[in-house]
């Protein structure tokens, strides 16, 4: 049987690896548009010049030769025939028994100006994407930066690494807004704005300034213009699902997936970001195990569409967010802070819904259990931030522990 995967993230090697240890004499294609298998997560370094082609690759040394998968890098899949069980690429054609789309997603570069055609204006999602800014970025001295999100800063920190002059444009009135709250937000922008980045919150773009084919110039409604050598755009994602259009695989904005990960195609499945459920680092790699065990026969679902964790480190200071952000109306928020540590917890119906930890992170996994399961701790007679896992443990009349939740 022969299993095709498109795509080499953590959703589509991982499910490579689950299939070759489950079916020892199939055949296993990879087909993927990049040249070399790499962490998206580590773009910012290779972009600082911290890593290279090679210490981006996540995968096992020689994975793709220790596993006998055949590895068919820098082949762009352009359509799927379903009833033919045809995979159309640029560099020809291919059959498959069992095919897993894992194709991640783009970056999203609004139509404003002449953002979508100047060579000089970047996404920042693929490695083709870094090492075209990390070429750039050699003659460039004036970088801006659309987008205050996790990877419009990861890109800043890269370039003021580089020493380059860093402007960041944001709707949003402070950084990372969908990860934390201002005030921790506001520790960052401080360290940033100390190495030299300049930030333009609030604000939004409204055109550019060319010369030739190249952006030149970043265009607020404010009225203000940045000048710029170069356009790095962090605003988004959506799916690589373009090439499926006319396939006969249901797509609304990803691709549509029942609880074992399968298509409206029994023999097509879907994982990662291409299937719209969870694409952090964690959920894609367990959809690409459990989409794997389907494709070899099990009955596996995937139910783990928890999300909601993000841990940050620039300059040093690691700030973790679990759980919901921004409170709503009859929310309870308890805040404890030291000179050290900020840490903030979201209450709602007696559970945590969210906590932010600035400072010291340990113990995370605890915060992590208390969010996922949604546990009463109301009976614990202590501040939230002093409960431990032992408040959840008493002694049966046996004299065994046993743990204990409220319902």
């Amino acid at each position: 049987m022969r299993h095709v995967i498109i795509g080499a993230g953590p959703a589509g090697i991982n499910a490579a690896k689950t299939i070759r240890g489950m079916r020892p004499d199939d055949e296993i294609v990879v087909i993927s548009k990049d040249k070399y298998v790499h962490s998206r997560c580590m773009l910012h370094k290779y972009i600082s010049g911290e890593r290279n082609e090679r210490t981006v690759d996540f995968a096992d040394e020689n994975f793709f030769e220790t596993e006998r998968i055949e590895w068919k890098s820098e082949v762009a899949v352009t359509g799927i025939d379903a009833a033919g069980k045809k995979i159309i690429c640029d560099k020809g054609d291919m059959t498959y028994d069992k095919l897993l789309i894992a194709t991640g997603a783009d970056s999203v570069i609004p139509p404003i100006g002449a953002m979508r055609a100047a060579p000089n204006v970047f996404g920042l999602r693929n490695l083709d994407d870094a090492q075209k800014i990390r070429g750039l970025a050699a003659n460039a001295k004036k970088v801006v930066i659309v987008g205050a999100g996790l990877v419009g800063m990861d890109a800043a920190y890269a370039l003021l690494e580089l020493g380059k002059t860093v402007s960041v444009v944001e709707m949003m009135t402070c950084v990372m807004a969908i990860n934390m709250d201002a005030y921790a937000a506001g520790a960052y922008q401080k360290r940033f704005e100390d190495a030299g980045c300049s930030f333009y919150l609030g604000k939004k773009v409204c055109g550019t300034g060319t010369s030739g084919d190249l952006v030149t110039s970043i265009e607020l409604e404010s009225g203000e213009s940045l000048e710029c050598d170069m356009v790095i755009v962090a605003v988004g994602v959506r799916p690589s699902v373009g090439f499926l259009a006319g396939s006969g695989i249901e797509v609304e904005r990803s691709v549509k997936v029942d609880a074992h990960l399968r298509t409206n195609d029994p023999d097509v499945y879907a994982a990662g970001d291409a299937a719209g459920l969870s694409g952090i680092w964690p959920n894609a790699v367990k959809q690409g195990v459990t989409a794997a065990k389907n494709m070899c026969g099990e009955n596996v679902t995937y139910d783990d569409i928890y999300a909601l964790k993000n841990t940050v480190n620039f300059f040093g200071l690691a700030t973790l967010s679990i759980g919901i952000n921004a409170p709503e109306d009859g929310d309870h928020v308890e805040i404890r802070e030291d000179r050290r540590n900020y840490k903030r917890v979201i209450m709602r119906n007696k559970t945590v819904k969210g906590i932010l930890l600035q400072g010291d992170i340990r113990y995370s996994g605890f915060w992590q259990h208390l969010v996922k399961n949604e546990i009463n701790v109301s009976d614990i007679k202590k501040s939230v931030f002093d409960i431990t896992y032992g408040d959840f443990y008493g002694v049966d009349a046996r004299g065994q522990y046993e743990w204990r939740v409220s319902a």
